[in-house]
């Protein structure tokens, strides 16, 4: 069993690293601009093509959001699998839980109440967009620390899901609050924002958002085996000398650090944190984290970079990412809901 195991996760790695590959060759060469393949391989391998405006297409704006989709769908892949696995609860994710809503409302707290803007598309103020990033941190922070609270208080996975579904309405209804007070400009910013976007890092901010998402996503790996174990019960990893509620607290900060990362930098991407960890299991057919994380990490990747396709080859021009990652998840969302009782992991 263990090596068919270990021919399945080789098979399921192999066939995920292709589809990315594929899948990243196709961003680059499509696009709402027509440009040859010969010719975007040639600027990507650093040819001038000699149309300037071809030359800024693909490496300040195809190239960034390539990286960027590749990033922003391993990060929030990686902090829906934690969210399940710290809390026991195959239902959560970053959205579901309010994380990403925590982290959408020190967004909105920087750029409608205090006047800032996020780099990339809406200025490139190094400033401005720490103090965005900060904000994100600090609010995806707050709703980890009440959701650590409440866990205490609460045993229920169920209830504790309520408690972040209504942490999410409040911190929602705030944002709509300082929507109404806002400034014309700070207004269009926020929505633009909140529509989700791939393409909003621009080349200069891509070595920041890259490093703070792959030392979290490093965070992650060096935790597989308390993760493990988290996964045999409480009193099961303390009897294996597992800290707990240390190793609780620092899989929610890397949660943070991811959630906050993305949705600083892409607005609030919905559904991909909570399905692609199912995804992941179903094709391993394991919870085991050793694999479970790479594979979840790449299928991240690899709905990142189809959403994101999706959203540019439209001929009605560009679609916003939260209008398909909903109509990819979804189903997979009523699938599993409907045949749980075969899944073991979800019971």
């Amino acid at each position: 069993m263990a090596n068919l195991g270990s021919h399945r996760y080789l098979f399921v790695t192999i066939a995920l690293v292709v589809t990315v590959i594929g899948l990243m060759t196709a961003c680059l060469l499509f696009g709402s601009v027509d440009i040859d393949a010969d010719v975007v391989f040639s600027i990507l391998t650093g040819k001038d093509s000699g149309n300037e405006a071809w030359n800024i297409i693909v490496m300040h704006s195809r190239l960034p959001m390539v990286i960027t989709a590749i990033l922003a769908g391993s990060a929030l892949s990686v902090s829906g699998l934690l969210l399940q696995t710290t809390f026991n609860n195959p239902l959560a994710g970053p959205s579901i839980l309010g994380v990403s809503t925590g982290a959408g409302l020190g967004v909105a707290i920087v750029m409608l109440a205090m006047g800032g803007t996020i780099g990339g598309a809406f200025g490139e103020s190094i400033g401005s967009y720490m103090a965005t990033l900060l904000g994100a941190v600090v609010g995806a922070g707050v709703v980890l620390l009440i959701l650590i609270t409440f866990a205490s208080i609460v045993k229920s996975s169920t209830m504790l899901l309520i408690i972040g579904i209504l942490v999410s309405y409040l911190a929602s209804s705030v944002i709509s609050l300082l929507n109404s007070v806002a400034s014309e400009q700070g207004l269009h910013s926020y929505v633009a924002w909140g529509f989700g976007n791939f393409a909003g890092v621009s080349l200069e901010q891509l070595p920041v958002f890259s490093l703070l998402i792959l030392i979290s996503l490093i965070a992650s790996l060096l935790m597989i085996k308390p993760l493990n174990a988290l996964l045999l019960g409480t009193r099961y990893a303390q009897n294996l000398g597992v800290n707990t509620h240390s190793t609780r607290i620092m899989l929610l900060i890397i949660t943070g650090v991811l959630t906050a990362v993305v949705t600083a930098f892409c607005g609030p991407i919905g559904f991909v944190g909570l399905v692609v960890p199912h995804i992941a299991r179903l094709a391993l057919d394991t919870s085991e984290h050793g694999r479970l994380i790479p594979v979840t990490i790449l299928t991240g990747a690899a709905v990142a970079l189809l959403c994101s396709l999706l959203s540019v080859i439209s001929p009605h021009g560009i679609i916003p990412i939260n209008a398909i990652t909903p109509i990819i998840g979804v189903p997979i969302i009523i699938y599993i809901i409907i045949n749980r009782r075969r899944i073991n992991y979800f019971n």
